[in-house]
């Protein structure tokens, strides 16, 4: 049966026909808050814009609600702790109106220089008029981005070709990115004392709320102009009115504000202010983009993929597709760990080498974190609940990162002690998958399946035979089947074996018992 989703606001059709096309959607939009919590009863997953309030009570009322979709960036309007808590991913759609809300940055830019909206105005009164509303070039002005986000960076690339000189203040841009983008890095306060124009792109936090108040603005040249088109509460917007009245600042342009719907504010009196109700984000491309990335992302969360853009998610700073690629790789042998282990550790280290182990690796101890868990837990086991569990149970994690992966371009290894036995697994990424290259100190090579059988046994003739007998007599088909010795002796090895057939717990103890065989586990991945 597929999961359902509830839609409780309106998003682009083709976000619809996304989800439909692996779900069952049950489309809420502009039920009464008490209907749609009784929606969510047997709901997988829920998608909402700004209007819906995700709180505690509704996530509590929603038992099997594994994935919350914002179509668009912001999630204050979604309790983030109390999803987190419950294992419920939170996702959005980060990139949806990137290209919007940077052209409008550069709109907003453009009607405050050249004083648009006043002359549109005047002229549709019927005052035809040229002298007053003369205005200023962009080119050959120094532009001062604040917050070379993602945003931030598509206007200072498109302020290039207007010949603007681009000075940038973000703390945390590699200086790679700076270079890429040709922006010179400065401190705040050169910024805003150098800066023709100054554009600000940042988040709301407690650290950027009236960052620009009255002291920074005292800094600002009375010749510059600023440019809000990211969050509201930024600017202090008296100081800015202030500002601008007194003739301390040529202008401002604004699509955000503190508090919003806004209808009455000292900016709207002043002529050399250009306001705008919110319209970042508001396009036809990206309004289809963010109700499409959505769908996308709930889809993938709800099959148990790591979705990358996932709001209450620890990943480091950024995630290379390479790392990507290995996420199953890494769940996987989490799985086997555990099945191998017979339990889970008290401390689990997790070392990731070669060319995945020369960035952020937290991803993929993630990964692992999740498959171990899920070998053991009732529980549904979900990126975002993985590392909670583990801190519940005692489970300490190492992290250990490698440039050299010896033999492969890069592998995953996961050890741990359970039982005062010690229980190592390796994998890779093969053109067949994830596939495991050792095993409790042996190597192999062993395509990961959903039904694998692992042998150790003496290194003595006729123990293969024995067992591949026995298989064929419980009529189990051999897939595929690996041998390796441990490197270090040799009175021992480990057979892996790929079946087309499960195994009973019966049948495996009888196995165990067969002449030469030392250890087996059956391992079901399905």
């Amino acid at each position: 049966m597929d999961p359902c989703v509830v839609v409780a606001e309106k998003i682009a059709e083709s976000g619809i026909e996304t989800l439909r096309e692996h779900c069952e959607v049950d489309l809420a939009i502009g039920v009464e808050r008490s209907e749609l919590i009784s929606r969510l009863a047997d709901a997988e997953g829920l998608i909402v814009r700004s209007a819906t309030q995700v709180d505690a009570e509704m996530i509590a009322a929603a038992p099997r609600l594994r994935v919350i979709g914002r179509a668009g960036i912001g999630v204050d309007n979604i309790d983030l702790a109390a999803a987190t808590e419950a294992g419920i991913v939170v996702v959005n759609a980060p990139q949806a109106n990137i290209i919007s809300a940077a052209e409008h940055a550069l709109a907003l830019m453009l009607a405050q220089a050249r004083n648009i909206p006043r002359a549109d105005a005047t002229l549709r009164s019927g005052v035809w008029e040229r002298s007053r509303f003369e205005g200023v070039e962009l080119h050959g002005k120094t532009l001062g981005v604040i917050g070379l986000g993602r945003i931030g960076s598509l206007v200072a690339e498109r302020a290039r070709a207007f010949g603007m000189h681009i000075l940038g203040h973000d703390p945390y841009v590699s200086q790679e990115h700076w270079r890429r983008l040709g922006v010179e890095m400065v401190d705040l306060d050169t910024l805003l004392s150098t800066a023709d124009f100054i554009t600000v792109h940042l988040p709301l936090t407690a650290d950027t709320r009236g960052l620009l108040g009255k002291d920074a603005l005292a800094r600002v040249k009375p010749t510059a102009r600023i440019v809000n088109a990211s969050r509201g509460g930024i600017i202090d917007e008296d100081a800015l009115a202030d500002a601008v009245r007194e003739g301390r600042l040529a202008g401002a342009a604004l699509d955000v504000f503190a508090n919003e719907p806004l209808t009455q504010s000292p900016l709207f009196e002043l002529d050399q202010v250009v306001v705008t109700p919110h319209l970042g984000a508001s396009t036809a491309e990206a309004q289809d983009k963010a109700g499409t990335d959505v769908a996308k992302a709930v889809v993938k969360a709800l099959r148990g993929e790591l979705v990358l853009s996932a709001v209450n998610v620890d990943l480091g700073t950024s995630v290379p597709e390479e790392v990507a690629e290995y996420l199953p790789v890494a769940e996987t042998i989490g799985r086997v760990f555990t099945a191998l282990a017979g339990g889970l550790p008290q401390s689990l280290t997790v070392r990731v080498a070669g060319r995945i182990g020369m960035g952020e690796t937290r991803p993929l101890t993630l990964a692992v974190l999740k498959g171990a868990l899920s070998g053991v837990s009732s529980r549904m086991i979900t990126y975002v609940n993985a590392p909670a569990l583990a801190d519940q149970r005692g489970i300490s994690i190492e992290q250990e990162a490698s440039e050299v992966a010896e033999h492969y371009q890069s592998m995953v290894a996961v050890r741990g002690e359970v039982g005062g036995r010690e229980v190592s697994v390796s994998a890779t990424r093969t053109r067949k998958g994830p596939t495991l290259v050792e095993i409790l100190g042996h190597d192999v090579e062993l395509p990961v399946s959903e039904k694998m059988l692992i042998v150790r046994n003496a290194d003595v003739p006729g123990v293969i035979g024995r067992l591949g007998s026995y298989l064929g007599d419980l009529g189990v088909n051999i897939a595929n089947m690996v041998v390796g010795r441990a490197p270090d002796t040799g009175d021992a090895a480990m057979m892996g074996l790929n079946l087309d057939d499960p195994l009973t717990d019966e049948q495996l103890a009888e196995l165990r018992r067969l002449e030469g065989i030392e250890e087996a586990r059956y391992v079901s991945l399905g």
